[in-house]
């Protein structure tokens, strides 16, 4: 216990334990978080310095420096963010609950899902309003999940057929969305291309609006069950001896991992990878314990595709190169070298 501080809030008969190194390292990655958003606001075409940064986002800046940011900037900057840790935040959900390295919201198909209800939406509902486009990607995303899950069901759902039907789901749903972009006139197919990339270009302030609830909420609520994945985490029949509701446990904890992964995707489109690599990233810096791991992941994907986004469309201006590129190119490697540490695994 030596590691862990109490923390009793005033006169309420609770009191919480903090891991004092995971408590610094959340510290350290908000600071680096604010740091990056306030650098990455000031970069582009027109270059502004951090102070002019603040003060423009505290209402004293000049009228060009208030267009850029709060218009064109910010909440590009901040929907990346966003999407980031939610797709962290739904990848360490699932490498917990079922219990395989391997596991995010890209590789068993959720993303897959709403892929194809997006393009499906650009391709055939082109006269129907732009604005719907996310409500057709977390549509199309819950009922994927609706369908693996049942698909795995056999009283009960054990992590390894989840994870099988997920990845034979995800070839499934990438092949007919191949189709449809084959089959789909040339600016609707160009459009749904960027789309399935990944980015967060022209994002504004109502995507933002849109998002930030499923954020703020769904994390959270994620955060309150962190024990449950905890017990999980120790395989299905301790967690069942000790008296958990393993299946519905694991039915809670999946849909809120699709909560946050559709609504990620709904904004940011395909961005890939981010919810593999964050969470096994946490996990190098503060231990497997999902009480520190799903705040940590969330704040590293965040970082991850702030960044990568500010590389996307400063390093080859005038171009505006999709954030899911980058991501995709240090993610594919980085999911080699995972199936290769775990080669010798059975699980």
């Amino acid at each position: 216990m030596k590691h862990f501080s109490p923390l009793r809030p005033g006169k309420l008969p609770v009191s919480i334990f903090l891991h004092r190194k995971t408590f610094l390292i959340t510290v350290a990655l908000i600071l680096a978080n604010l740091a990056v958003l306030i650098i990455s606001t000031g970069l582009g075409d027109m270059n502004i310095s951090p102070i002019d940064v603040l003060k423009t986002i505290f209402g004293r800046g000049t009228d060009d420096h208030t267009i850029v940011i709060h218009t064109l900037r910010l909440p590009r900057i901040i929907a990346a963010f966003l999407v980031g840790a939610s797709l962290a935040a739904a990848g360490a959900i699932l490498q917990g609950v079922i219990r395989n390295p391997l596991a995010s919201p890209d590789i068993i198909g959720i993303t897959s899902g709403a892929s194809v209800a997006a393009v499906a939406f650009i391709t055939y509902f082109s006269e129907v309003s732009i604005k719907w486009l996310p409500v057709a990607a977390m549509v199309g995303a819950g009922i994927t999940s609706m369908i693996i899950y049942s698909m795995a069901w056999k009283k009960g759902v054990t992590p390894i057929r989840l994870v099988l039907i997920g990845i034979g789901m995800n070839f499934l749903l990438v092949s007919l969305t191949k189709v449809m972009l084959v089959l789909s006139p040339i600016y609707s197919s160009s459009e749904a291309y960027i789309w399935l990339t990944g980015t967060v270009y022209g994002t504004s302030w109502e995507m933002v609006w849109a998002l930030l609830p499923w954020t703020v909420f769904f994390i959270p609520l994620a955060m309150v069950n962190a024990r449950n994945v905890n017990v999980l985490q120790l395989g299905d029949d301790v967690a069942a001896g000790v008296g958990s509701a393993v299946q519905r446990q694991r039915f809670v904890l999946m849909w809120i991992s699709v909560a946050l992964a559709g609504s990620a995707v709904a904004v940011g489109g395909g961005i890939a990878f981010i919810g593999l690599i964050a969470p096994h990233m946490t996990r190098r810096m503060v231990g497997p314990s999902f009480g520190g791991v799903l705040p940590v992941s969330a704040l590293i994907g965040g970082l991850i595709v702030v960044v990568a986004d500010l590389i996307a469309r400063t390093a080859f201006i005038p171009y505006d190169i999709p954030v899911g590129v980058f991501t995709a190119g240090v993610g594919a490697p980085f999911f080699i070298y995972l199936l290769y540490r775990n080669r010798n695994s059975r699980s």
